[in-house]
Protein backbone atom coordinates (compact mmCIF):
# COMPACT_ATOMS: atom_id res chain seq x y z
CA UNK A 1 0.00 0.00 0.00
CA UNK A 2 1.38 3.40 -1.03
CA UNK A 3 0.27 7.01 -0.74
CA UNK A 4 -0.56 9.00 -3.89
CA UNK A 5 -1.30 12.67 -4.50
CA UNK A 6 -3.85 13.45 -7.19
CA UNK A 7 -5.32 16.30 -9.19
CA UNK A 8 -8.71 15.89 -10.80
CA UNK A 9 -11.69 17.80 -12.19
CA UNK A 10 -15.23 17.43 -10.87
CA UNK A 11 -18.44 17.63 -12.92
CA UNK A 12 -18.44 21.44 -12.74
CA UNK A 13 -14.84 21.63 -14.00
CA UNK A 14 -13.48 22.64 -10.61
CA UNK A 15 -10.04 21.36 -9.58
CA UNK A 16 -9.87 18.82 -6.78
CA UNK A 17 -6.63 17.68 -5.14
CA UNK A 18 -5.61 15.49 -2.24
CA UNK A 19 -3.99 12.25 -1.12
CA UNK A 20 -5.22 8.69 -1.24
CA UNK A 21 -3.80 5.30 -0.19
CA UNK A 22 -3.89 2.51 -2.78
CA UNK A 23 -1.89 -0.36 -4.23
CA UNK A 24 -1.06 1.41 -7.50
CA UNK A 25 -1.99 4.33 -9.75
CA UNK A 26 -4.64 2.32 -11.56
CA UNK A 27 -6.49 1.72 -8.30
CA UNK A 28 -6.31 5.45 -7.53
CA UNK A 29 -7.68 6.32 -10.98
CA UNK A 30 -10.51 3.81 -10.63
CA UNK A 31 -11.40 5.19 -7.19
CA UNK A 32 -11.47 8.77 -8.50
CA UNK A 33 -13.61 7.82 -11.51
CA UNK A 34 -16.08 6.09 -9.20
CA UNK A 35 -16.42 9.44 -7.40
CA UNK A 36 -17.24 11.16 -10.71
CA UNK A 37 -13.87 12.87 -11.03
CA UNK A 38 -11.74 13.20 -14.18
CA UNK A 39 -8.09 12.37 -13.54
CA UNK A 40 -5.54 15.07 -14.38
CA UNK A 41 -2.42 13.85 -12.57
CA UNK A 42 -1.37 11.15 -10.09
CA UNK A 43 1.99 10.98 -8.32
CA UNK A 44 3.30 8.57 -5.72
CA UNK A 45 4.57 10.12 -2.48
CA UNK A 46 8.16 9.02 -1.96
CA UNK A 47 8.64 8.01 1.68
CA UNK A 48 12.11 6.51 1.38
CA UNK A 49 15.05 6.49 -0.95
CA UNK A 50 14.86 3.45 -3.16
CA UNK A 51 18.00 1.46 -3.81
CA UNK A 52 17.87 2.20 -7.50
CA UNK A 53 17.70 5.94 -6.82
CA UNK A 54 21.12 5.83 -5.14
CA UNK A 55 22.78 4.83 -8.39
CA UNK A 56 20.38 6.65 -10.75
CA UNK A 57 22.76 9.60 -11.11
CA UNK A 58 25.53 7.24 -12.27
CA UNK A 59 23.50 6.05 -15.27
CA UNK A 60 22.78 7.86 -18.50
CA UNK A 61 20.09 7.51 -21.11
CA UNK A 62 21.89 7.86 -24.41
CA UNK A 63 20.41 9.08 -27.68
CA UNK A 64 20.79 5.53 -29.00
CA UNK A 65 18.52 4.20 -26.21
CA UNK A 66 15.80 6.74 -27.03
CA UNK A 67 16.16 6.07 -30.75
CA UNK A 68 15.65 2.33 -30.30
CA UNK A 69 12.73 2.95 -27.94
CA UNK A 70 11.04 5.34 -30.40
CA UNK A 71 11.54 3.03 -33.39
CA UNK A 72 10.24 -0.04 -31.56
CA UNK A 73 7.34 1.88 -30.04
CA UNK A 74 6.34 3.13 -33.50
CA UNK A 75 6.45 -0.41 -34.93
CA UNK A 76 4.27 -1.78 -32.14
CA UNK A 77 1.70 1.03 -32.43
CA UNK A 78 1.62 0.62 -36.22
CA UNK A 79 1.03 -3.12 -35.77
CA UNK A 80 -2.09 -2.43 -33.74
CA UNK A 81 -0.66 -3.29 -30.32
CA UNK A 82 -2.34 -1.46 -27.44
CA UNK A 83 -0.26 1.40 -26.02
CA UNK A 84 -0.13 -0.02 -22.49
CA UNK A 85 0.94 -3.42 -23.80
CA UNK A 86 3.61 -1.79 -26.00
CA UNK A 87 4.98 0.21 -23.06
CA UNK A 88 5.03 -2.91 -20.89
CA UNK A 89 7.00 -4.85 -23.52
CA UNK A 90 9.47 -2.00 -24.01
CA UNK A 91 9.88 -1.66 -20.27
CA UNK A 92 10.88 -5.32 -19.99
CA UNK A 93 13.22 -5.50 -22.97
CA UNK A 94 15.15 -2.22 -22.68
CA UNK A 95 18.76 -2.76 -21.62
CA UNK A 96 19.08 0.60 -19.84
CA UNK A 97 17.87 0.29 -16.20
CA UNK A 98 17.23 4.03 -15.89
CA UNK A 99 15.09 4.13 -19.04
CA UNK A 100 13.23 1.03 -17.84
CA UNK A 101 12.44 2.79 -14.54
CA UNK A 102 11.16 5.85 -16.42
CA UNK A 103 9.00 3.70 -18.70
CA UNK A 104 7.53 2.02 -15.61
CA UNK A 105 6.36 5.41 -14.36
CA UNK A 106 5.12 6.44 -17.81
CA UNK A 107 3.11 3.23 -18.17
CA UNK A 108 1.60 3.70 -14.71
CA UNK A 109 0.57 7.27 -15.57
CA UNK A 110 -0.98 6.22 -18.89
CA UNK A 111 -2.77 3.36 -17.12
CA UNK A 112 -4.15 5.92 -14.66
CA UNK A 113 -5.73 7.87 -17.51
CA UNK A 114 -3.05 10.47 -18.25
CA UNK A 115 -2.15 11.08 -21.90
CA UNK A 116 1.16 9.73 -23.18
CA UNK A 117 2.59 13.21 -23.87
CA UNK A 118 1.70 14.44 -20.37
CA UNK A 119 3.27 11.32 -18.87
CA UNK A 120 6.47 11.90 -20.86
CA UNK A 121 6.50 15.58 -19.89
CA UNK A 122 6.97 14.59 -16.25
CA UNK A 123 10.50 13.38 -17.15
CA UNK A 124 12.17 16.46 -18.73
CA UNK A 125 15.68 15.07 -18.27
CA UNK A 126 14.81 12.15 -20.54
CA UNK A 127 12.21 13.52 -22.95
CA UNK A 128 12.92 16.99 -24.33
CA UNK A 129 10.20 19.58 -25.13
CA UNK A 130 10.73 18.65 -28.79
CA UNK A 131 9.96 14.99 -28.05
CA UNK A 132 6.93 15.75 -25.84
CA UNK A 133 5.32 18.22 -28.23
CA UNK A 134 5.77 15.97 -31.24
CA UNK A 135 4.17 13.07 -29.35
CA UNK A 136 1.31 15.40 -28.34
CA UNK A 137 0.81 16.41 -31.98
CA UNK A 138 0.87 12.74 -32.99
CA UNK A 139 -1.79 11.89 -30.40
CA UNK A 140 -4.05 14.71 -31.57
CA UNK A 141 -3.57 13.92 -35.27
CA UNK A 142 -3.80 10.15 -34.87
CA UNK A 143 -0.33 9.65 -36.41
CA UNK A 144 1.63 8.66 -33.31
CA UNK A 145 3.55 5.87 -35.07
CA UNK A 146 4.62 8.22 -37.87
CA UNK A 147 5.70 10.89 -35.40
CA UNK A 148 7.72 8.39 -33.37
CA UNK A 149 9.55 7.31 -36.52
CA UNK A 150 10.35 10.95 -37.28
CA UNK A 151 11.62 11.39 -33.76
CA UNK A 152 13.86 8.36 -34.13
CA UNK A 153 15.27 9.81 -37.37
CA UNK A 154 15.83 13.18 -35.69
CA UNK A 155 17.67 11.53 -32.78
CA UNK A 156 19.79 9.46 -35.17
CA UNK A 157 20.81 12.53 -37.18
CA UNK A 158 21.72 14.51 -34.05
CA UNK A 159 23.70 11.56 -32.70
CA UNK A 160 25.59 11.14 -36.00
CA UNK A 161 26.74 14.77 -35.90
CA UNK A 162 27.67 14.51 -32.22
CA UNK A 163 29.70 11.33 -32.80
CA UNK A 164 31.43 12.79 -35.86
CA UNK A 165 32.57 15.86 -33.91
CA UNK A 166 33.60 13.78 -30.88
CA UNK A 167 35.56 11.38 -33.09
CA UNK A 168 37.33 14.26 -34.82
CA UNK A 169 38.39 15.79 -31.48
CA UNK A 170 39.63 12.54 -29.92
CA UNK A 171 43.07 12.51 -31.57
CA UNK A 172 43.86 16.23 -31.01
CA UNK A 173 42.79 15.86 -27.38
CA UNK A 174 45.13 12.90 -26.92
CA UNK A 175 47.99 14.85 -28.49
CA UNK A 176 47.30 17.84 -26.22
CA UNK A 177 47.24 15.56 -23.18
CA UNK A 178 50.49 13.92 -24.22
CA UNK A 179 52.10 17.34 -24.70
CA UNK A 180 51.00 18.40 -21.23
CA UNK A 181 52.45 15.24 -19.67
CA UNK A 182 55.76 15.65 -21.53
CA UNK A 183 55.99 19.32 -20.55
CA UNK A 184 55.23 18.55 -16.91
CA UNK A 185 57.86 15.78 -16.86
CA UNK A 186 60.51 18.08 -18.33
CA UNK A 187 59.75 20.93 -15.94
CA UNK A 188 59.68 18.75 -12.82
CA UNK A 189 62.43 16.21 -13.57
CA UNK A 190 64.63 17.05 -16.59
CA UNK A 191 65.31 20.76 -16.12
CA UNK A 192 66.35 20.38 -12.42
CA UNK A 193 69.08 17.92 -13.51
CA UNK A 194 70.56 20.44 -15.92
CA UNK A 195 70.08 23.26 -13.39
CA UNK A 196 72.17 21.31 -10.86
CA UNK A 197 74.92 20.83 -13.43
CA UNK A 198 75.01 24.54 -14.26
CA UNK A 199 75.18 25.53 -10.58
CA UNK A 200 78.53 23.74 -10.36
CA UNK A 201 79.88 26.17 -12.97
CA UNK A 202 79.84 28.92 -10.37
CA UNK A 203 79.19 32.41 -11.68
CA UNK A 204 78.90 31.40 -15.32
CA UNK A 205 76.36 33.57 -17.19
CA UNK A 206 73.52 31.37 -18.50
CA UNK A 207 71.58 32.28 -21.66
CA UNK A 208 68.25 34.07 -21.15
CA UNK A 209 66.17 31.11 -22.42
CA UNK A 210 67.94 28.74 -20.00
CA UNK A 211 67.41 31.11 -17.06
CA UNK A 212 63.71 31.33 -17.93
CA UNK A 213 63.38 27.53 -18.02
CA UNK A 214 65.16 27.14 -14.68
CA UNK A 215 62.97 29.83 -13.09
CA UNK A 216 59.79 28.13 -14.32
CA UNK A 217 61.03 24.77 -13.02
CA UNK A 218 61.96 26.18 -9.60
CA UNK A 219 58.59 27.91 -9.32
CA UNK A 220 56.57 24.81 -10.22
CA UNK A 221 58.56 22.62 -7.79
CA UNK A 222 58.09 25.02 -4.88
CA UNK A 223 54.96 26.04 -2.96
CA UNK A 224 54.41 28.69 -5.63
CA UNK A 225 53.67 25.89 -8.11
CA UNK A 226 50.78 24.72 -5.94
CA UNK A 227 49.47 28.30 -5.90
CA UNK A 228 49.65 28.46 -9.70
CA UNK A 229 47.74 25.17 -10.04
CA UNK A 230 45.06 26.35 -7.58
CA UNK A 231 44.70 29.66 -9.44
CA UNK A 232 44.33 27.85 -12.78
CA UNK A 233 41.68 25.51 -11.36
CA UNK A 234 39.85 28.48 -9.79
CA UNK A 235 39.87 30.31 -13.13
CA UNK A 236 38.48 27.25 -14.93
CA UNK A 237 35.68 26.92 -12.34
CA UNK A 238 34.94 30.67 -12.49
CA UNK A 239 34.76 30.66 -16.29
CA UNK A 240 32.46 27.62 -16.12
CA UNK A 241 30.11 29.44 -13.75
CA UNK A 242 30.17 32.60 -15.86
CA UNK A 243 29.31 30.53 -18.95
CA UNK A 244 26.18 29.27 -17.18
CA UNK A 245 24.88 32.80 -16.62
CA UNK A 246 22.56 34.32 -19.22
CA UNK A 247 25.06 36.95 -20.36
CA UNK A 248 27.98 34.51 -20.20
CA UNK A 249 26.14 31.96 -22.33
CA UNK A 250 25.37 34.61 -24.95
CA UNK A 251 28.99 35.81 -25.10
CA UNK A 252 30.30 32.23 -25.28
CA UNK A 253 27.85 31.20 -28.03
CA UNK A 254 28.77 34.23 -30.13
CA UNK A 255 32.47 33.58 -29.57
CA UNK A 256 32.13 29.95 -30.70
CA UNK A 257 30.78 31.09 -34.06
CA UNK A 258 33.95 33.12 -34.70
CA UNK A 259 36.65 30.67 -33.56
CA UNK A 260 39.43 30.62 -36.22
CA UNK A 261 40.85 27.67 -38.17
CA UNK A 262 37.39 26.72 -39.44
CA UNK A 263 36.11 25.63 -36.02
CA UNK A 264 33.56 28.46 -35.87
CA UNK A 265 32.33 27.58 -39.35
CA UNK A 266 31.75 23.95 -38.30
CA UNK A 267 29.80 25.11 -35.22
CA UNK A 268 27.68 27.40 -37.40
CA UNK A 269 26.86 24.58 -39.82
CA UNK A 270 25.93 22.28 -36.93
CA UNK A 271 23.59 24.97 -35.55
CA UNK A 272 21.92 25.52 -38.94
CA UNK A 273 21.52 21.77 -39.52
CA UNK A 274 19.92 21.26 -36.08
CA UNK A 275 17.64 24.28 -36.57
CA UNK A 276 16.45 23.06 -39.98
CA UNK A 277 15.95 19.46 -38.90
CA UNK A 278 14.08 20.40 -35.72
CA UNK A 279 11.75 22.98 -37.28
CA UNK A 280 11.09 20.77 -40.31
CA UNK A 281 10.27 17.77 -38.13
CA UNK A 282 7.93 19.78 -35.91
CA UNK A 283 6.09 21.38 -38.84
CA UNK A 284 5.68 18.06 -40.67
CA UNK A 285 4.34 16.48 -37.45
CA UNK A 286 1.53 19.01 -37.18
CA UNK A 287 2.84 21.08 -34.27
CA UNK A 288 1.41 24.65 -34.45
CA UNK A 289 3.90 26.96 -36.16
CA UNK A 290 4.35 29.38 -33.23
CA UNK A 291 4.92 26.53 -30.82
CA UNK A 292 7.30 24.87 -33.30
CA UNK A 293 9.33 28.08 -33.59
CA UNK A 294 9.56 28.42 -29.80
CA UNK A 295 10.68 24.79 -29.33
CA UNK A 296 13.23 25.14 -32.15
CA UNK A 297 14.77 28.18 -30.48
CA UNK A 298 15.05 26.47 -27.10
CA UNK A 299 16.56 23.28 -28.53
CA UNK A 300 18.93 24.98 -30.99
CA UNK A 301 21.83 24.89 -28.55
CA UNK A 302 22.90 28.44 -29.44
CA UNK A 303 21.64 31.73 -27.97
CA UNK A 304 22.07 33.52 -31.31
CA UNK A 305 19.56 31.20 -32.98
CA UNK A 306 17.26 31.35 -29.93
CA UNK A 307 17.10 35.15 -30.22
CA UNK A 308 16.49 34.82 -33.95
CA UNK A 309 13.55 32.50 -33.24
CA UNK A 310 12.07 35.09 -30.89
CA UNK A 311 12.18 37.62 -33.73
CA UNK A 312 10.60 35.02 -36.04
CA UNK A 313 7.77 34.49 -33.56
CA UNK A 314 7.02 38.21 -33.53
CA UNK A 315 7.12 38.27 -37.33
CA UNK A 316 4.69 35.34 -37.68
CA UNK A 317 2.30 36.83 -35.10
CA UNK A 318 2.22 40.00 -37.20
CA UNK A 319 1.33 37.95 -40.27
CA UNK A 320 4.75 38.17 -41.89
CA UNK A 321 7.12 35.43 -43.07
CA UNK A 322 9.62 33.27 -41.22
CA UNK A 323 12.44 34.08 -43.64
CA UNK A 324 12.34 37.88 -43.26
CA UNK A 325 13.84 38.12 -39.73
CA UNK A 326 16.45 35.46 -40.60
CA UNK A 327 17.96 37.77 -43.24
CA UNK A 328 19.37 39.93 -40.44
CA UNK A 329 21.03 37.03 -38.56
CA UNK A 330 24.58 36.31 -39.72
CA UNK A 331 24.35 32.64 -38.65
CA UNK A 332 21.99 31.83 -41.51
CA UNK A 333 23.56 31.85 -45.00
CA UNK A 334 21.63 33.51 -47.83
CA UNK A 335 20.96 30.10 -49.40
CA UNK A 336 19.15 28.89 -46.28
CA UNK A 337 17.04 32.05 -46.07
CA UNK A 338 16.12 31.80 -49.77
CA UNK A 339 15.17 28.12 -49.50
CA UNK A 340 12.96 28.82 -46.47
CA UNK A 341 11.34 31.68 -48.39
CA UNK A 342 10.64 29.38 -51.35
CA UNK A 343 9.25 26.73 -49.00
CA UNK A 344 6.84 29.27 -47.51
CA UNK A 345 5.70 30.44 -50.94
CA UNK A 346 5.12 26.91 -52.25
CA UNK A 347 3.58 25.52 -49.03
CA UNK A 348 6.37 22.95 -48.71
CA UNK A 349 8.27 24.49 -45.80
CA UNK A 350 8.81 21.18 -43.99
CA UNK A 351 10.24 19.46 -47.08
CA UNK A 352 12.52 22.42 -47.82
CA UNK A 353 13.80 22.48 -44.24
CA UNK A 354 14.58 18.76 -44.39
CA UNK A 355 16.58 19.33 -47.59
CA UNK A 356 18.51 22.16 -45.91
CA UNK A 357 19.21 19.87 -42.93
CA UNK A 358 20.44 17.05 -45.21
CA UNK A 359 22.71 19.45 -47.07
CA UNK A 360 24.27 20.97 -43.97
CA UNK A 361 24.70 17.62 -42.22
CA UNK A 362 26.76 16.51 -45.23
CA UNK A 363 28.63 19.83 -45.03
CA UNK A 364 29.38 19.21 -41.35
CA UNK A 365 30.80 15.76 -42.09
CA UNK A 366 33.05 17.16 -44.82
CA UNK A 367 34.10 20.16 -42.70
CA UNK A 368 34.93 17.96 -39.70
CA UNK A 369 37.16 15.71 -41.83
CA UNK A 370 38.89 18.76 -43.30
CA UNK A 371 39.32 20.30 -39.84
CA UNK A 372 40.83 17.08 -38.52
CA UNK A 373 43.39 16.99 -41.32
CA UNK A 374 44.41 20.57 -40.42
CA UNK A 375 44.44 20.25 -36.62
CA UNK A 376 46.49 17.02 -36.45
CA UNK A 377 49.70 18.38 -38.07
CA UNK A 378 49.32 21.67 -36.17
CA UNK A 379 49.12 19.77 -32.88
CA UNK A 380 52.16 17.69 -33.81
CA UNK A 381 54.12 20.83 -34.73
CA UNK A 382 53.04 22.42 -31.44
CA UNK A 383 54.25 19.45 -29.38
CA UNK A 384 57.52 19.42 -31.29
CA UNK A 385 57.97 23.16 -30.75
CA UNK A 386 57.38 22.87 -26.99
CA UNK A 387 59.85 20.01 -26.60
CA UNK A 388 62.32 21.72 -28.92
CA UNK A 389 62.31 25.00 -26.98
CA UNK A 390 62.94 23.17 -23.68
CA UNK A 391 65.77 21.05 -25.14
CA UNK A 392 67.43 24.04 -26.81
CA UNK A 393 67.14 26.07 -23.61
CA UNK A 394 68.88 23.33 -21.63
CA UNK A 395 71.65 22.68 -24.16
CA UNK A 396 72.52 26.30 -24.99
CA UNK A 397 75.05 26.62 -22.11
CA UNK A 398 76.78 23.45 -23.30
CA UNK A 399 77.11 24.87 -26.80
CA UNK A 400 78.52 28.10 -25.33
CA UNK A 401 81.11 26.16 -23.31
CA UNK A 402 82.18 24.21 -26.40
CA UNK A 403 82.71 27.48 -28.30
CA UNK A 404 84.84 28.84 -25.46
CA UNK A 405 86.97 25.67 -25.40
CA UNK A 406 87.51 25.85 -29.18
CA UNK A 407 88.70 29.44 -28.88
Amino acid sequence: MATFTYKALDARGMTAAGQIDADNKSAVAASLRNKGLTVVDIDEVKTSLAKTDVFAGLQRIKAKDLTIFSRQFATMINSGLAMLRALSVLEEQTENPKLAAVLTQVRADVEAGISLSDALEKHPRVFSPLYVNMVRAGEIGGILDEVLNRLATQLEKDDQIRRAVKSAMTYPTMIAGFALIVMTGMVLFLIPVFAGMYQELGNAKLPLLTRMMVTVSDTMRSWKGAVVVVVIIALVVLIGKLKRTEKGTEVWDRFKLHVPMGIGEVIRKIAVARFSRTLGTLVSSGVPILQAIEITGKSAGNVVIEHAMQAVQVSVKEGQTISEPLKHVSVFPDMVVQMISVGEETGALDAMLQKVADFYEDEVSAAVKSLTSIIEPIMMIGVGAIVGVVVIGMYLPIFDMMNVIKQ
